[in-house]
């Protein structure tokens, strides 16, 4: 961990799945240490394309980073959350915005199932899903 350069809650830029390897390093060495970062200097298509420039990437590298940054910045998601929304075939923001409120609820259901993990409260899924349509606003 980088102590001091990100705050506790807002996650690292290694938990983001769609990142190979080579792109982390390159993130980090323009400053880039958390998802919180990335989403702010990939506020504006503008800035996804000098973002992608600066790290050999594509825009639509960048726009994906983005979209699972998104989704691992709602509140009360961590790492076991991440896991469980990937296995349940949410890998960003974008594939919560595809489906209603039940649809969401019930891939979650499975994949917790799968997992051998407890399903997170109603509550807590609605939220997500809530703050998923927020974000998109």
């Amino acid at each position: 961990m980088r102590s001091g350069l990100y705050h506790p809650s807002v996650p690292p830029i290694d938990e983001l799945i769609r990142i190979e390897p080579i792109y982390l390093g390159r993130l980090e060495r323009q400053g880039i240490f958390t998802t919180g970062l990335l989403l702010e200097v990939t506020e504006t298509p503008t800035r996804r394309q000098n973002l992608a420039d600066q790290v050999g990437a594509t825009t639509n590298d960048v726009e994906l980073w983005r979209d699972e940054g998104q989704m691992l910045n709602l509140a009360g998601f961590g790492s076991a959350e991440h896991r469980l929304l990937s296995q349940s075939g949410f890998e960003g923001l974008n594939d919560i915005l595809a489906v209603d409120l039940a649809t969401f609820g019930a891939r979650l259901a499975r994949g917790a199932d799968e997992l051998k993990m407890d399903r997170p409260s109603d509550l807590t899924i609605e939220g997500w899903w809530d703050q998923a349509h927020t974000l998109a606003e």
